[in-house]
């Protein structure tokens, strides 16, 4: 897809911003990161040209001005919720986070553990980080809050949270999701900055919603898809409309909050640092970065139905409610599109059909995956006793982009049924088809012996952002090799066995 968004216009005007916000307040600014401080492939996906690692960038290029706070409700290490572009929990996500910044040159000073309460699972993931020399500290519930001031804002409420040193005059508080306590995380440190005579401030740097985008704008659309299970919504902001007269999108939670956070803020600060709208609050230059509106329109209404299918699989596997499906379906209806608007949808249905035609009475599973190759070539696989769809897609892909002869094996039958043998023998798997993991490592070792497979497998990167579609919900190893290809995957709602576990 063609570029909609410069991402190096971006990274200047942002930086611009936040040290023109930090000035504001003088001595400390707290700087709320909302999204994925890493690896951000929604902002990726919804806006073409913008670099998933462009928070990283940006701090790099602050760092000698800014400490890294990182946040995590224990609600969500105790229940392991999972962040979906990695397949990982929250506390593995932030370890990972930790590492990755550390391998960009950025050091972490804390990890806060907010809404703390005793959990076991909590405990160990202290004991893990405090015995790697991390900081940890704990942040429990605050009785009364949002509504009692005089509690929130004492040494019962704030007071009584932990006290993270900081050095740096910017300091980021992120988390690995939302509702991780970084609002109130930073709101706490600046109570405390003023009681030990500190001028210090907060501010917002959110990604989504665009504030300066209209409301029914595809992007801000994408937004509303991506966190349908929070059941957040767009709105125009009325407190920027009433205090300036311009309309202004946010969404209902930073709405709903901001008459609380003001009282917080006018009990801490000075009459001339407050906001008058939760827009104020934010920093964020994306609307001005985008280079191509055409694009990024095109691209969000891509995301918004990828998120249909991954809510209807969450829905299947018991991990979403049926309102976050159609909340998606609704949005998408606004928009006029259906699921059959991504062009690999259908192509991979056809494949399931084709493979249940030529298989009846020899295979009980029938499936079929589709991948969009980046010229827009739509290339197809079915399973097999032998092979996944994903595998037998994924080897169609490589023997395309590599000029090889379509009926040309690219894995002997030798290594095929050597790994088949093991699944079923030593592993004692029910079902020995290799899926996408085995497949690539069977064949990686075929390349010292196989030169079209040499050929091949130097074709893998060119998958990266290919948009694929199976017929199924996929196994674990089908997954896990989609997304270290990075591959965009989608699936239809529906199990390949009656078994309730899957190897």
């Amino acid at each position: 897809m063609r570029p909609g968004f410069d991402s190096e216009k971006y990274l200047e005007e942002q930086s611009h911003a936040i040290l023109e916000r930090a000035a504001k307040f003088g001595d400390k600014l707290y700087l709320e990161f909302g999204g994925k401080l890493i690896c951000d492939f929604h902002a990726a996906r919804i806006l073409p040209g913008f670099d998933p690692n462009a928070k990283i960038k940006l701090l790099q290029k602050l760092k000698d001005k800014v400490d890294i706070i990182i946040c995590i409700f224990a609600g969500d290490i105790e229940q392991r919720k999972m962040r979906a572009d990695f397949g990982v929990a929250y506390d593995t996500d932030t370890m990972r986070t930790i590492d990755d910044l550390h391998d960009w040159g950025l050091e972490v000073r804390g990890v806060v553990v907010t809404r703390y309460q005793d959990q076991p699972a909590v405990r160990t993931f202290l004991n893990k980080l405090s015995r790697r020399g991390i900081k940890v500290y704990t942040h429990r519930p605050i009785q009364g809050y949002p509504t009692e001031l005089d509690t929130i804002v004492s040494r019962k409420g704030y007071g009584a949270n932990s006290y993270i040193e900081t050095e740096k005059p910017i300091v980021i508080v992120t988390g690995p999701g939302p509702n991780s306590g970084k609002m109130a995380t930073c709101l706490s440190q600046v109570y405390h900055e003023f009681q030990r005579g500190v001028k210090a401030g907060y501010a917002k740097f959110e990604t989504f919603p665009v504030w300066n985008l209209p409301l029914k704008h595809p992007v801000n659309i994408a937004y509303e898809a991506a966190t349908a299970d929070l059941a957040d919504v767009n709105m125009v902001d009325p407190y920027h409309l009433e205090a300036y007269g311009k309309t202004a999108v946010n969404y209902n939670r930073d709405v709903e909050i901001f008459p609380v956070v003001k009282r917080i803020c006018a009990r801490i600060m000075e009459p001339e640092q407050l906001y008058q709208s939760p827009t104020d609050m934010g920093v964020n230059r994306v609307g001005f970065a985008i280079s191509d509106d055409r694009v990024v329109r095109e691209a969000s209404i891509q995301e918004i139905i990828r998120r249909y299918f991954r809510y209807m699989a969450d829905y299947a596997t018991g991990t979403a409610d049926k309102a976050a499906v159609d909340r998606v379906k609704l949005l998408m209806d606004d928009l006029g599109v259906t699921e059959l608007d991504r062009k690999v949808v259908a192509p991979a249905r056809k494949a399931a059909k084709e493979a249940e035609t030529q298989g009846k009475g020899n295979n009980n599973v029938y499936c079929g995956a589709a991948l969009e190759l980046p010229d827009g070539t739509i290339v197809t696989g079915k399973n097999s006793p032998l092979l996944h769809a994903a595998s037998s897609c994924i080897l169609n892909a490589i023997k395309l982009l590599a000029k090889l002869p379509d009926d040309l094996l690219m894995l002997s039958p030798e290594v095929i049924d050597s790994v088949s043998q093991l699944k079923k023998n030593v592993f004692k798997n029910r079902e020995v088809s290799l899926d996408l993991a085995e497949t690539l490592t069977a064949l990686s070792v075929s390349v010292p012996t196989n030169s079209a497979a040499r050929l091949a497998m130097r074709k893998l990167p060119q998958l990266a952002g290919c948009e694929m579609h199976i017929s199924h919900l996929p196994t674990a190893g089908d997954e896990a090799g989609l997304r270290k290809l990075g591959i965009r995957l989608t699936s239809e709602p529906v199990f390949t066995s009656r078994n309730l576990f899957m190897e």
